[in-house]
Order: C-alpha cells, then sequence, then structure tokens
C-alpha cells in the first residue's frame, strides 16, 4: 500500500485553504475513506484494535459523544456532568476489580486518555508518592522493576520522570515474570514493581499473588497492569475460567494500584482509560496545583489540562448501557472464540503456543521461521501482530473474531499456511515480513538497534507528511 493512499482522489491541503468547502463535501470526503477502510477490519481476521466491530454500538457512542464533544471538563462550573461520569466510571471500574475487598486504604481513581496514559500517571504517583512521604520511604534515586514483557509504555514514563528501569527476565516457558529476579533487585530507592494481567504479547498473566507478597514484605508499591485484560478477565473468572485465571485485583494483598483501558475490552471510544488505586494517597500525590499563577489559581488531577468530555460521557455510556450481562456475554464468546483458535493451532504439531494464555495467544515455532505463517496468512486478509525473541506471531481476539465462519477459516487457512512454510523452509527462502518484525539474527546490537530507529524515524516522519509534489 502506498503511503499516501488518497493522494490522487482528493485534495492536498498544503496550506490552509482561503475558502472553505461545504460541509456536506468535507463528510462525504471523510465518509468516502470511512467506507474504503472499514472492511479490512470488518472480516474478523484482524488481531487486536478494533475491540467492539459493532456500528451499531459505535454509533450510540458518537451519539453521546456529541452531545459533550464541545465540552472541556476542566471547567466543572459549566459542566457539571463530567463530574457524575468521571465518578461513576471511577465507581464501576473499582467494583470490577473488587475495591470492597480494601481494608487498609480508601480506593480511589481517575480516568485518563488510554493504556500509556494510566500507566505514566502511575508512575508519576509512586514517585511523587515516596518523594511527599519521605518518612515512609526515603528515596534518591526512584527505580521501577518490570517484567520484559510490561508494556512499552513503562519505559516511556521511567524515561521521561528520571526513574531507572529494571527489567526483570521471564521464565520462557510460562512467559511470567522472575518473582526470584524481582526480589533480589528491590532495594531502597525501589517505588513499585508490576506485573501484567495479561501482557500484551503473550496474553499471560503473571503471578499476582506472589508479587503481592513481596510488596507486602519489602514495602514497595505494585502496579497490575489490566489495560488488555481488564473488563474480560473480571469475567473470565465469574464464567467458571478461575484455573486460568488467577486472582489479579484488589482482592490480592499488596496490589496497590491497575490500570484497565474502557477503549478496549469497555468497548468505548479511543482515548478512554481508567486508573485505580488501593488508597487515594497515591492518587492525589501526582495532583498538581499553582496557586500563585497570575493567570489564576490553577489545578489539575494529572498531566493534562483539558480534557474532553465526549470522551468521558462515551465510556460513561458504553458501560451503564452493557451493564455487567453485557459485559459477561461478550467475555464469554471471545473466550470461547480464542479457545477454538488455540485448539487449531494446537493440532500442528509443528507450532507451540506460548504459556497457558486465555483470550490473547501467541504461537511459534521451532521447525520453520513462524513468518511464513504470517506471509501466507496475510494473503488471505489475516493481519497478527509480529513478535521476536523468540520469533512469533500475536493473535487478540475480539468480538469481530466472534463472527460465525472466522474460526472456521482460521483453521483452513493456518492448515494452507503450515504447509507453505514447509514448503519454503525446504527450498531454503526466507520469509518476507520477518525482515521487518522479526528479531536480529544472534540478538540486538548497537549497530542493528540504530539502523533499526533510523527506519522507525523515517516512518514516524511519513506518517506526519505530505505526498510529495508530483
Amino acid at each position: 500500500m502506498s503511503d499516501f493512499p488518497y493522494a490522487d482522489r482528493f485534495t492536498v491541503n498544503r496550506v490552509l485553504p482561503e475558502r472553505g468547502r461545504s460541509r456536506e463535501e468535507v463528510l462525504a470526503e471523510l465518509r468516502e475513506m470511512a467506507q474504503a477502510e472499514d472492511p479490512t477490519w470488518e472480516t474478523g481476521k484482524v488481531s487486536g484494535t478494533m475491540y467492539c466491530g459493532d456500528h451499531e454500538h459505535y454509533r450510540f457512542l458518537d451519539e453521546a459523544f456529541g452531545l459533550f464533544a464541545h465540552v472541556n471538563v476542566l471547567q466543572r462550573d459549566i459542566c457539571p456532568s463530567a463530574t457524575k461520569f468521571e465518578g461513576e466510571i471511577i465507581a464501576m471500574a473499582l467494583d470490577l476489580m473488587h475495591a470492597d475487598a480494601v481494608s487498609d486504604g480508601e480506593p480511589a481513581g481517575m480516568v485518563t486518555t488510554g493504556g500509556t496514559g494510566s500507566i505514566i500517571h502511575a508512575l508519576l504517583a509512586y514517585r511523587e508518592h515516596a518523594a511527599k512521604h519521605p518518612k515512609k520511604r526515603s528515596v534518591a534515586r526512584p527505580n521501577f522493576i518490570k517484567p520484559e514483557t510490561g508494556h512499552p509504555a513503562f519505559d516511556k514514563g521511567c524515561h521521561l520522570f528520571g526513574i531507572e528501569l529494571r527489567r526483570a527476565p521471564i521464565d520462557p516457558q510460562t512467559t511470567q515474570v522472575d518473582v526470584d529476579w524481582v526480589a533480589n533487585n528491590i532495594d531502597e530507592n525501589t517505588i513499585a514493581i508490576m506485573g501484567s494481567a495479561c501482557n500484551y504479547g503473550y496474553g499471560t498473566v503473571d503471578p499476582i499473588p506472589e508479587l503481592g507478597e513481596l510488596a507486602v514484605d519489602r514495602g514497595v508499591g505494585l502496579h497490575v497492569d489490566a489495560c488488555l485484560g481488564g473488563f474480560v478477565l473480571p469475567f473470565a473468572q465469574e464464567l467458571g475460567y478461575g484455573d486460568a485465571v488467577p486472582l489479579f485485583d484488589f482482592r490480592v494483598p499488596g496490589v496497590t494500584s491497575i490500570s484497565a483501558d474502557n477503549h478496549k475490552y469497555g468497548y468505548s471510544l479511543k482515548g478512554a482509560s481508567t486508573l485505580l488505586f488501593r488508597d487515594k494517597a497515591y492518587r492525589n500525590a501526582q495532583y498538581f496545583y499553582l496557586p500563585d499563577w497570575s493567570g489564576g489559581k490553577y489545578h489539575s488531577p494529572g498531566i493534562e489540562g483539558s480534557r474532553s468530555g465526549g470522551l468521558i460521557a462515551a465510556a460513561w455510556a458504553s458501560m451503564v448501557q452493557l451493564g455487567r450481562e453485557g459485559y459477561r456475554d461478550y467475555a464469554k464468546a471471545i473466550l470461547q472464540t480464542a479457545f477454538v483458535m488455540q485448539d487449531a493451532v494446537r493440532s500442528h504439531p509443528e507450532l507451540m503456543i506460548m504459556g497457558s494464555p486465555t483470550f490473547c495467544f501467541a504461537f511459534r515455532s521451532n521447525e520453520f521461521d513462524i513468518y511464513h505463517v504470517a506471509d501466507a496468512m496475510k494473503a488471505g486478509g489475516w493481519r497478527f501482530n509480529g513478535q521476536q525473541y523468540p520469533n512469533a506471531i500475536h493473535m487478540a481476539v475480539t468480538r469481530p473474531q466472534t463472527q460465525p465462519g472466522v474460526t472456521a477459516a482460521f483453521a483452513a487457512d493456518l492448515d494452507d499456511a503450515v504447509a507453505y512454510a514447509k514448503q519454503k523452509t525446504a527450498a531454503g527462502e526466507a520469509p518476507i515480513s520477518a525482515a521487518i518484525y522479526g528479531g536480529v539474527p544472534g540478538g540486538m546490537t548497537d549497530e542493528a538497534a540504530q539502523f533499526i530507529e533510523g527506519f522507525m524515524e523515517r516512518m514516524l516522519d511519513t506518517q506526519q507528511s505530505l505526498p510529495p509534489v508530483s
């Protein structure tokens, strides 16, 4: 696909036009682009990305968003509805995470703009809490420990906030964090540790109860990143999948914060997540105040100032319209679909599923480069997420995969893809996609990292640029 697929179809706006276009014309252009792009994921062959896939639900959320799209929730005197929405979103999320089990704090939360927003606010909260409570913990230079499988937003946040990041290895068989390594690397400057429920790469849940015991024993915080699983795993437990989903929420002593994305399996619009705390002292530690500014007394609950009332209204609308029953039904369909797809993978002795996943899973092969399978299935419209060290491909099952016929198509196309991979391997041919998504043979080097970062830089530049003048 071209970097600029619409350059030949629509006007390229290189400057702000002197005269505006009619609303009808602008909307017609937008509709044409949307109608061209939606069919790529409506088939159910795209991993993750579109978690709901229900256009009727999207229209409902669009209406809720539109009623408050113009609202800035910073100004509560003219939009008091935002307090209702935000307070109830937090309360409902705390209910899902069993905050009623907390007896050693006052549970609280905040609504953020997404998973990265929730994660970096958690890091900021732990850093500021340690700084503001030196009697509890005197920290010279804060550090934070995450499993290698923890989301890159932790790396980003630690970089931005001057926190030393320590990456714990994982067990290659279970893909869970090495708890002993975590224990051996906590010191007087450790502000918190984390575990995933579930991690993005493999869909596995770290041993949160063990991490909780460690956090309590060593007096550090424990963040559970449930950005991906926060609106599925609670219902998986209700549906009887308790063996596959160990406890990960506030019922676990030592868990001090949890992030869960509304805009994933909460089926809200993009730009909504919740960050929950065992005690509001953590949340309040990262509140920002500037009482002596010449422009007036200023405060904000987090990094952002202005925030969209529309996104908060849509997140609230999705939760109260679906209710526990709606989320439970969708979780059941997603889990059943995921297990059928995993069985299709296990039917091939050449393929191995990594760890013990639930609705999100990854698989690899010792017989051939798994990217041969990705290449073959891409031709059939499948879009997986590529992984490295080891090379693997990942499928996050969402509602579009629960459509009739998708699992059968997956199994049939996988049969053909495995045969294709064997054929290409016998011919000594390298997979096409491995050069982009696969790991560097022999492991990452400084030279390879520099080359890859240069490629990424050019990609990001292109995504924010205009097509060349012909």
